[in-house]
């Protein structure tokens, strides 16, 4: 039960909540805006 309310909870930490500390995005908005890899493909 644990692993399982951990797995939503790190869900919605880097998909869904903005973070003061990047200007307001989520971790993974940032990730896709400053992830150069997926920019040169």
């Amino acid at each position: 039960e644990r692993a399982g309310t951990y797995q939503h909870w790190l869900h919605h930490y880097n998909h869904h909540r903005p973070h003061t500390g990047i200007g307001g995005m989520t971790p993974i908005e940032r990730l896709r805006v400053h992830n150069l890899p997926v920019k040169n493909t």
